[in-house]
């Protein structure tokens, strides 16, 4: 190990190192480019097969993040040092910036995989677990591959009770703001000026839910975004726009639902309806999977614990 990687594996000002510190009573000492671990036998192996894992990581051309070290500490306590080691091995895609694409929890690895292995699938989860990225990124690889012709992205134009006819513009400025998320990814993947040329010749489409209808959509890879905000009866016209040759995956977060007056939702219904249907995959995300900072997975677990006191003062 040289002394970048010993940077990288320990993080700035040692940031890494304390986190691994404060998990292990082991006592761990970092002189140069060598960790030292004095300890209990079994937790020391642990903690040498948590170094190893954590300097392949970053070998793999991946900055790591506090998210990486939490979560490596948890699998490899869990016993799960082999499915770990396969995860962090699978690439999805290499963006514009030369850094791989790659699943970063157990939950993500198996979206991944039913995504691949499946014509449909639904990711049902909280923010900032990668649902729409990650769909975003095999979408990407996929028509990369030719497995695709074509890749449209989609969103119910619903947000907070704006209506698209308040906004200022024509059509394409007043969709922009819904779709900007579904933008980011693409930019990440494939930088603007790809993203754009795409965009000129159809390659890539991206439009509101509304104007699927009426179409059958072949040989694409098409993402339904915020899919918690269609109705029903939306969600049975866009489901049934599936063609051949074609991938569809729709993510939503269940517990951020806007639709008015109370009404169902339509991605609630289809897990119901659908989680048994062959080649139909249902994904569920919980907090273990959120990769952005970890005060964004205490918020989750402080309002679905007061949702539930909610719900038992109610019943």
């Amino acid at each position: 190990m040289d002394q970048q990687e010993m940077v990288g594996i320990c993080g700035r000002n040692d940031e890494f190192l304390r986190i691994v510190r404060d998990s292990f009573s082991c006592r761990l000492v970092a002189r140069g480019n060598t960790i030292t671990i004095n300890g209990e036998e079994a937790e020391a192996l642990q903690l040498q097969q948590l170094l190893e894992e954590l300097l392949f990581l970053y070998r793999q051309g991946l900055p790591l993040t506090s998210h990486d070290v939490r979560y490596s500490i948890f699998m490899v306590k869990e016993g799960r040092l082999d499915s770990l080691h396969r995860m962090y091995a699978d690439t999805i895609i290499v963006n514009n910036r030369g850094r791989q694409v790659k699943a970063k929890t157990l939950g993500q690895w198996h979206y991944v995989d039913t995504i691949r292995k499946s014509y449909i699938t639904l990711g049902i989860g909280p923010a900032g677990t990668g649902k729409t990225y990650l769909a975003v990124a095999l979408a990407v690889a996929a028509l990369k591959k030719k497995e695709v012709e074509r890749i449209i992205l989609t969103r119910p134009a619903v947000e907070a009770g704006e209506k698209l006819g308040f906004l200022p513009g024509d059509m394409q400025d007043k969709v922009d703001p819904y779709l900007r998320p579904l933008y980011d990814g693409l930019y990440d993947m494939l930088g603007s000026e790809t993203f754009q040329k795409y965009l000129t010749k159809g390659t890539i489409e991206v439009a509101p839910l509304a104007y699927m209808r009426g179409r059958t959509l072949n040989d694409a890879f098409i993402i339904l975004d915020e899919a918690q905000n269609t109705t029903p009866e939306q969600m049975k016209m866009f489901l049934t726009r599936f063609g051949f040759g074609s991938k569809m995956v729709i993510t939503g977060d269940i517990t951020q639902i806007d639709l008015p007056g109370g009404k169902n939702s339509g991605l609630k219904d289809a897990a119901k309806i659908l989680g048994n249907v062959p080649g139909i995959g249902v994904i569920k995300f919980n907090d273990h999977d959120v990769v952005r900072h970890e005060i964004v997975g205490s918020i989750i677990k402080a309002y679905d614990a007061f949702e539930k006191r909610k719900e038992q003062k109610e019943k």
